[in-house]
């Protein structure tokens, strides 16, 4: 999967994280992520980059490779795309147990 640090456009959101975290196994938590949340939100996959569209509005995106993870979050203000980025930090942890806890670096809401 290609590791994208550019996370595709921002669809009338309001509210942008990007983030990233060393992950030897990322490809393999972002796929468990996206099959454990596909049968309650939108999940798609276009050029290895995996989207994830909840039903409260927002959407995070997730590539990775045998480094790193890199997750961007985005929604319609920014207390929203901070709990999104709590939620999703939060269950890859629990997908990746073993190299728990993931250290993400988070940039600023923009």
């Amino acid at each position: 999967m290609t590791v994208r640090d550019d996370a595709a456009q921002t669809d009338g959101y309001a509210a942008r994280i990007a983030g990233t975290a060393p992950a030897e196994k990322g490809n393999r938590y972002i796929r468990q992520l996206a099959k454990h949340w596909s049968h309650k939100f939108a999940v798609s996959e276009t050029d290895g980059e995996i989207h994830i569209a909840f039903k409260i509005g927002g959407i995070a995106r997730l590539s990775a490779d045998d480094q790193r993870i890199v997750i961007t979050i985005e929604a319609a203000d920014r207390k929203s795309a901070e709990q999104l980025k709590d939620v999703v930090a939060v269950h890859l942890n629990r997908f990746a147990f073993r190299e728990a806890p993931l250290e993400f670096s988070w940039k600023a809401p923009v």
